[in-house]
């Protein structure tokens, strides 16, 4: 008996002692999850695709053709959504997300009067929910379509040592062309000069760590109707960055600067394109401050200069022309608004608002 015990004792000791067999999937990495989402990606990429594009995405590499210029610059820009991402998963709606970093990114080479050619996603996660990706993807190619842009490739990553419960973050890449003959630097840009301003949407995608702070996140929070707002808070504050590709490509030649407005205000990204020894002005009465932001000032008693240093305050893409191109301008966006002038600046304010 003893000595039956004893070998029972050393056959489950030596059963135990065996090690565990480890798997990607127990460290959190799911490979097939991944394959799905990038399926999905794919599915809403290939709906975006132009004849310049010589590979489908799963590839190593996107291919694209290049033609149709004789001298082309290829302007490149990438950015992220930001805590933006925080709304959309506190209300579980991810089909917008998509569409804001595509139109920021478009809305900035755009600057340049560069043409988009292609986009890449980059999207990350702690555990990648596929259906949830599927919709960001649906976002992504829709914007793409919208002003004829391919989504050529990208990347799912799964990285549950980083990120952590539900959230993900998600950026993007674009690439586009313009002949060096008409690149928009800023550089004819003179004293005297007028300053027209196109609406944003909201806040499009910056300033929301500030909004968070004042409002929360929770979903009690972002579904309070503000009948200032005619919706709740959370549908505002997703509200899709607009894109002015569309609006503003048959005016191009016209245009001796643009400045997208995102992080930094109109103080922070004007001064990007004005010429030294000039300066912005402009007259905050000749444009209506969208609802959002005065609910923001107010509830978290914001100070207007902070205000105008976070916020687009109204104002998505700023407009420079000559004053003889004015009407011409109007005629054709009728929702533009001359906002200011270029004027003479010896002094460091590069932006002044009144």
């Amino acid at each position: 008996m003893q000595l039956g015990c004893l070998k029972c004792y050393y056959y489950f000791t030596i059963r135990r002692a065996e090690p565990i067999k480890e798997t990607y999937a127990s460290s959190g990495v799911n490979i097939e999850v991944s394959a799905r989402a990038k399926e999905l990606i794919a599915r809403h990429a290939r709906s975006t695709h132009r004849p310049e594009v010589l590979s489908g995405v799963g590839f190593f590499g996107g291919l694209f053709e290049f033609k149709g210029y004789q001298q082309p610059v290829l302007v490149s820009s990438v950015d992220g959504v930001g805590t933006k991402l925080k709304i959309s998963l506190a209300l579980g709606k991810h089909d917008t997300v998509g569409i804001d970093i595509v139109n920021h990114c478009v809305n900035d080479i755009l600057t340049c009067g560069a043409e988009p050619l292609f986009f890449l996603d980059y999207i990350a996660a702690g555990k990648l929910q596929p259906e949830q990706v599927g919709e960001v993807a649906k976002g992504l190619a829709y914007a793409c379509r919208e002003v004829g842009c391919a989504l050529i490739g990208g990347e799912t990553a799964e990285m549950p040592g980083l990120y952590t419960g539900e959230d993900y973050d998600l950026a993007g890449f674009i690439v586009g062309v313009v002949e060096k003959s008409r690149i928009i630097q800023g550089k004819k840009i003179a004293a005297g000069d007028i300053i027209m301003g196109l609406p944003s949407s909201g806040l499009h995608t910056n300033g929301y760590s500030l909004v968070r702070k004042i409002f929360g996140e929770t979903s009690s929070a972002l579904n309070t109707p503000y009948p200032e707002l005619g919706r709740t808070l959370g549908e505002a504050l997703l509200e899709p960055h607009r894109s002015y590709y569309n609006q503003l490509k048959p005016l191009l030649p016209l245009i001796k600067g643009l400045a997208h407005i995102t992080g930094g205000g109109l103080i922070g990204n004007v001064p990007r394109v004005l010429p030294e020894g000039l300066a912005a002005r402009f007259d905050s009465q000749t444009w209506s401050v969208p609802p959002i932001f005065n609910l923001i000032q107010k509830r978290g008693n914001v100070d207007r200069d902070e205000m105008y240093h976070v916020f687009n305050m109204g104002i998505g893409m700023v407009v420079i022309c000559s004053t003889g191109n004015v009407d011409h301008f109007i005629k054709m966006l009728p929702e533009a608004r001359v906002i200011g002038e270029v004027i003479k600046q010896k002094k460091e304010e590069r932006v002044i608002i009144d």
